[in-house]
């Protein structure tokens, strides 16, 4: 005991520490030391489960690695009962009785020999004894071999104040003079368990290698057949390491080692554990390539089962389509019912019409506004069978963080409909389905699904902003019958925009619908505007309608429009939002059903009104729900007004609005500049639009917009 202990304490004056010449630190992964390695293998074929054994000797180690310290302050006793659920998890049964015996042969081979020169012939040898078996056994079976001989000491350094025999053993092995020494042999054993943590974490990444699934991967195919290539080296390091920390635990219990030559072999593990972290480096990087390769190919094979399944349909029913698209797997229900947050799974949208409410998570407010508003009048009406999901979709590149989480919930609180219980539940390979087959880039589509799961309608929103409800079940036919009784008149211009309007609609009423920016052009517009009213003796009714894409900047024209009585207005800025969007919405149905500005009235109106929206200022006037309809640009629009006097009696005569169209169309030119802004991505933009004035393909640029009201 005094010996050890003055090893232990006594400088080493007159000294030198020098790097021990061991054959394990010379040797380099040469192609010599490499076919002598590759010489010891020589596999049957017999397969070893190792994962039971792999989480027997985790849990030895486990047991092992809090060190010394808490084996001498009775800590550990509190670490047990933390590892005793994990304990109760382990299946002993299932680990192959026949390895008993290898493991103590390997186990014999690790604490009888020394390192020194002989740390390269033991690690051969006992490669030679594990000849038969795969590298990720050998590589197993060799970290149980030195979990057994470790674990031992440890066992009995834990009870050897409370047992008897273990106390007696103890005294032999001298585990009782370690204990003494705690404070002085922490580092050493700190050291060996830091090198048995690197041996094994390589393991687990080894056998890691041995789970691929050949389908995806074969051993053949980079990245794996690199690693597969290196394993051998790393399996030899593996065990040169255990060897060399089974060593430094025997020179542990020698009394007659000094300190330095302790200092020396604490050195050595040391360098080992940065080889063997170095190689794990090297090989997870090689893993985590086979991952990527392997979820590249289900996700190919994932993707073209979904085309196989659309081009399929119909099915049955839409079962196994939507299984498909939402969450193919049964741990979980994916699905959550509104602000409810009950959970379901796909059988509740068995047998319904479905639309798939496909966004990233910054889909607007006035379209949640808006569709929740149709979507609550549907559960009125049991004519409307359908069920509506949101699928978001994130970019799995960029982490996801607690913004964007609180960023889901709050949206996925506001929608009274089914939801994805969370954006990660969605396969990568139906997002890439929604953007290659459905053309989803950026703006928000609703997809229709009848109920045997076919695709109806690629994106419904155009026809669910123009008809509401009345668009079900959102198919292009119901769309074709539902233009046949559509005519360009007030009722379909603001339709669903402004209910009141046309509740108090009548023939002989006038509504005159304007926007623009300039407060002065608003100021002389309805000013003259009403006493040309007067003048000619019929009701007027002005609204200003605002302009689409600046919120802030028509909530401010609101508020001078209603500080001077103006006109009337939409004070709910999603109604200026929802006029333009229906007015886009009609050109897009439009012109997808191959219609053209020369035999649609319709289109080339609507297209028309758009443009305006491109300039400053206009207006329209109509009377009542007829077709007697007239618009023009601001200034030519206050300028007919202005020069009223001159067309007064053919308005007398004809009417109102019969009267101010003619005059407008005597006094067109044929210079214009009309412009055409519609927000969205190249996707859901017409690839040619013809001017509503000239009749020719209007030029197509691409404008980027940051606009700070």
């Amino acid at each position: 005991m005094e010996k050890l202990r003055a090893n232990l304490s006594q400088p080493a004056r007159n000294k030198k520490i020098t790097r021990p010449n061991r054959r394990n630190n010379l040797l380099s992964d040469d192609s010599a030391m490499m076919h002598e390695v590759h010489a010891t293998h020589a596999p049957t074929g017999y397969i070893v489960d190792v994962d039971p054994l792999l989480c027997v000797v985790e849990d030895i180690l486990d047991h092992v690695f809090p060190g010394i310290d808490r084996v001498i302050n009775g800590s550990h006793h509190q670490h047990k009962n933390m590892l005793d659920e994990k304990n109760a998890s382990l299946n002993y049964d299932e680990i192959d009785g026949a390895l008993a015996f290898v493991i103590q042969k390997v186990s014999c081979e690790m604490s009888c020999k020394c390192s020194g020169t002989k740390a390269h012939e033991t690690t051969v040898a006992i490669l030679n004894q594990l000849s038969s078996y795969t590298w990720d056994t050998k590589a197993v079976i060799s970290i149980a071999s030195f979990a057994v001989m470790y674990g031992e000491f440890w066992l009995v350094a834990l009870v050897l104040e409370t047992n008897p025999l273990a106390k007696s053993v103890a005294y032999l092995k001298q585990v009782s003079d370690i204990i003494d020494q705690s404070s002085l042999l922490k580092s050493q054993f700190d050291t060996i368990n830091d090198l048995v943590r690197a041996a094994l974490d390589l393991t687990k990444c080894i056998c890691e290698f041995g789970g691929l699934p050949d389908e995806y991967i074969s051993d053949d195919e980079p990245p794996k057949s690199t690693a597969l290539a290196y394993i051998p080296t790393a399996v030899y390091w593996i065990i040169q390491s255990l060897v060399a920390s089974g060593s430094h635990v025997t020179s542990l219990l020698s009394m007659n080692r000094e300190k330095s030559a302790l200092a020396a072999e604490k050195w050595e593990l040391s360098g080992l554990s940065n080889k063997l972290s170095g190689i794990h480096d090297h090989l997870k990087k090689q893993l985590t390539l086979c991952y990527q390769h392997i979820d590249e190919r289900m996700h190919e094979e994932y993707f073209h089962k979904l085309v196989r399944l659309f081009e399929t349909t119909p099915h049955i029913d839409n079962h196994k389509i939507l299984t498909q698209l939402i969450y193919p797997k049964d741990d979980q229900l994916p699905l959550e019912e509104g602000t409810t947050k009950r959970k379901h799974g796909v059988e509740r949208l068995v047998g319904k019409t479905v639309l798939l409410l496909i966004s990233d998570l910054d889909i607007s407010d006035d379209e949640l506004r808006i569709l929740d508003r149709v979507y609550k009048e549907s559960r009125t009406n049991s004519e409307f069978q359908y069920e509506i999901v949101w699928l978001p979709i994130v970019d799995r590149s960029i982490s996801w963080n607690e913004g964007d989480d609180l960023k889901f919930h709050q949206l996925q609180s506001t929608m009274p409909w089914y939801t994805l219980h969370h954006p990660n539940l969605l396969e990568q390979a139906v997002a890439r389905y929604i953007k290659e087959v459905w053309h989803y880039v950026k703006k928000p589509i609703l997809v229709a699904l009848d109920p045997q799961g076919k695709v109806v309608n690629q994106n419904a929103f155009h026809i669910v902003w123009i008809w509401d409800n009345m668009a079900y079940p959102f198919t292009n036919m119901k769309e074709e019958e539902l233009w046949k009784n559509e005519t360009w008149a007030l009722p379909l211009i603001v339709d669903g925009v402004d209910r009141s309007l046309m509740e108090s609609i009548d023939d002989y009423k006038y509504i005159c619908l304007y926007g623009g920016e300039d407060i002065e052009w608003i100021r002389k517009f309805t000013t003259t505007a009403k006493d040309v009213a007067k003048d000619a003796d019929i009701r007027l009714e002005l609204i200003y309608v605002g302009k689409s894409g600046s919120r802030e900047k028509v909530e401010r024209i609101n508020k001078i429009i209603n500080e001077n009585q103006y006109s009337q207005f939409w004070s709910d800025v999603t109604s200026v939002w929802y006029f333009w969007t229906r007015l886009e919405s009609m050109m897009h149905s439009k012109i997808h059903r191959g219609r053209t500005v020369k035999d649609d009235q319709i289109l080339q109106e609507a297209l028309t009104l758009l443009t305006y929206n491109g300039s400053d200022k206009w207006a329209l006037i109509c009377r009542g729900s007829s077709t007697e309809i007239a618009r023009a640009t601001g200034d030519m629009f206050l300028t007919s007004l202005e020069d009223f006097s001159s067309w007064k009696e053919e308005a007398r005569q004809n009417g109102f609005v019969p009267a101010l169209f003619d005059y407008l169309r005597g006094h067109h030119t044929p210079q214009h500049c009309n412009r055409l802004i519609l927000p969205g991505i190249d996707g859901d933009i017409p690839e040619m639009v013809i001017c509503t004035e000239c009749h020719r393909p209007m030029d197509k640029y691409y404008m980027y917009s940051c606009c700070k009201d």
